[in-house]
């Protein structure tokens, strides 16, 4: 019933700022995500140093904001791409903690404002350059991905996809998300992006995408289970965290922003 109740009260308020509000709306809503996903990360990484996730999300949103307001001169993205992950890895230097966890503190600070920042803030861009038809399509392949494989898991499923990461997913499950992530694309493709997603495209496009969301998933399930967590965090209720629920999202929003770049 909860999760009945966020869908009922999210998709029209993403449709209202997709389609009627003006861009700055989207991209206020999806920086709002990436802080909380950061949030969740760092804490989840190093639970109890404030500090460092304080910094964390202050890079993430730094990330996010050179991205939105800077997205098309490749000197900002390098500038980015060069800068967080080096400074990442120097971060345990100065805050040394738990010699342990340090590699892992290191790694997850290097990439981490990254993972949080760079998809979802493609999103936004997606819909201030290009059409909102497009983060839809994100969303649909994401969601339809994941639909698919629960009920196709739950009926058919025998044998595992990768049990030590993830117990319950099945090989018949992802088959049946690459088969919902497919008939979401080509629905795209004859409604709300006709004539700017050929039906020779939609096709390989769902099935790469959903193929790398369900791996999304599963780093995000590994990355849970090596820290001994079930949920990355509880703001959505029913649902668990915003990882839980954006972890295919990132890998299916960023295929179609490459998708529109290359086409």
């Amino acid at each position: 019933m909860a999760r009945v109740l966020v869908a009922v009260v999210a998709v029209p308020a993403i449709l209202a700022l997709l389609y009627v509000a003006p861009p700055l709306g989207f991209y206020l809503l999806v920086l709002a995500a990436a802080v909380v996903a950061a949030l969740e990360l760092f804490g989840m990484v190093a639970p109890r140093d404030r500090g460092t996730a304080v910094l964390g999300v202050v890079v993430t949103v730094g990330v996010s904001v050179a991205v939105w307001v800077f997205g098309k001169d490749p000197r900002v993205i390098a500038t980015v791409l060069i800068v967080v992950p080096v400074f990442g890895l120097m971060l345990p230097l100065f805050r040394l903690g738990d010699l342990a966890t340090a590699g892992l503190r290191a790694a997850t600070f290097a990439f981490g404002p990254l993972y949080c920042a760079l998809p979802l803030t493609l999103l936004a861009l997606l819909q201030r350059d290009h059409h909102p038809g497009f983060v839809i399509l994100a969303l649909v392949l994401a969601w339809l991905s994941d639909t698919g494989g629960y009920f196709a898991g739950r009926f058919f499923g025998k044998h595992k996809l990768y049990e030590a990461v993830s117990p319950k997913k099945t090989i018949e499950g992802a088959i049946g998300g690459l088969v919902g992530a497919v008939i979401g694309a080509i629905i795209g493709s004859f409604w709300y992006l006709q004539g700017r997603l050929p039906l020779v495209h939609a096709v390989p496009l769902a099935v790469v995408a959903a193929a790398l969301g369900q791996a999304g998933d599963l780093s995000e399930s590994l990355l849970k289970r090596s820290v001994g967590v079930k949920d990355s965090g509880g703001i959505l209720p029913g649902h668990g965290g915003i990882l839980d629920r954006i972890d295919a999202l990132m890998l299916t929003a960023s295929s179609v922003y490459l998708y529109v770049l290359w086409r």
